[in-house]
């Protein structure tokens, strides 16, 4: 039986990257699937790439009633939710000095605050279903101080606690929450920080995977935390990233074996 059989998802960031390979991933498992994004070109061909378990719904994830009309549209179409994953997100660099408040705000209303209404807004659809699984994506850098990146490490660490605090409020409900981590993932929100053309698996060739991630290594990781699989699991963060974070310094190539 597909892991995901007769599970109803709402992925936000859903027109392509991570979202798009997870919501590839989850209609194969079986589960019907919504795209949630603002990017409604790209949404709708990505639900059309998906086929007829996929929908596009357009849904800014800072906006309180995108979310409550969000999720009364994929019940209306679908049934209760049984697995919502925050994965909208947008990557900012910036010093602290310099940068301003409204720059700093932007990142954690789309990284912070999208990912708290998210999970207001879809909780009571998964008491009606049941139960469910929340899985919200963080990142390593909401795990260790990053260079330029006060908003966007702020608003990731922000998510692994959030992601804590779901997992004990929900869980009598029989609701789970787990944050992911991922390192270098090679998506259009890591390309459009000018690496455009670049060979990113040569740039992250020195950690222990040697190669950067693809979007499709992190939705099978999403996959499982949305399904039955990982009953026992909530309130955790789950690291994906080749084993970046796992060595001290990134000096040079790593020895040959």
């Amino acid at each position: 039986m597909p892991r995901l059989e007769g599970k109803v998802a709402l992925i936000t960031g859903g027109a392509r990257g991570q979202g798009l390979a997870a919501g590839t991933a989850f209609v194969n498992e079986g589960a019907r699937v919504v795209l949630a994004d603002v990017l409604d070109d790209e949404g709708k061909a990505a639900a059309e790439q998906i086929g007829e378990r996929g929908r596009y719904l357009h849904l800014d994830v800072t906006s309180e009633d995108d979310w409550v009309n969000g999720v009364a549209e994929t019940e209306e179409r679908f049934g209760p939710i049984n697995v919502l994953l925050n994965n909208a997100g947008i990557l900012r660099f910036g010093a602290i000095e310099k940068m301003t408040l409204n720059e700093y705000m932007t990142v954690i209303n789309v990284n912070q605050v999208g990912v708290f209404l998210g999970m207001r807004a879809v909780a009571p659809s998964m008491r009606r279903a049941g139960g469910g699984s929340i899985v919200n994506v963080s990142s390593v850098e909401g795990m260790r101080g990053g260079y330029n990146l006060a908003a966007y490490g702020a608003s990731k660490f922000a998510v692994r606690g959030m992601t804590k605090v779901a997992a004990v409020e929900f869980g009598r409900h029989g609701i789970r929450a787990n944050a992911v981590c991922p390192g270098a993932i090679d998506t259009p929100m890591v390309r459009a920080q000018g690496l455009e053309g670049v060979d990113i698996d040569t740039m992250f060739g020195t950690i222990p995977a040697r190669r950067a991630g693809q979007p499709e290594d992190v939705a099978d990781l999403m996959v499982f935390l949305a399904s039955d699989e990982s009953r026992f699991i909530t309130g955790t963060d789950i690291v994906i990233d080749g084993g970046a974070t796992s060595f001290i310094g990134w000096g040079g190539p790593l020895p040959s074996l």
